[in-house]
């Protein structure tokens, strides 16, 4: 995958994040469809951590092939 389709999925997901707390009733976040705003935040954040792995271990295998 290049870089450039990783960051733009990153940037997607911040943007899935930023519309979810829209959503969010902050004064019952459990109930209705808040709680499908929240798991839409943490599937997310999940994705992001994801990525941001797979982007350090493409720069190991780079130095890995360099040696």
């Amino acid at each position: 995958m290049n870089k450039t389709v990783t960051v733009v999925l990153i940037i997607l997901a911040i943007l899935l994040i930023a519309y979810n707390i829209t959503i969010v009733d902050f004064e019952q976040p459990l109930e209705g469809n808040s709680i499908i705003a929240i798991i839409g935040i943490l599937a997310a954040l999940c994705a992001i951590v994801l990525l941001l792995i797979f982007i350090t271990s493409k720069k190991i295998q780079n130095k890995i092939e360099e040696d």
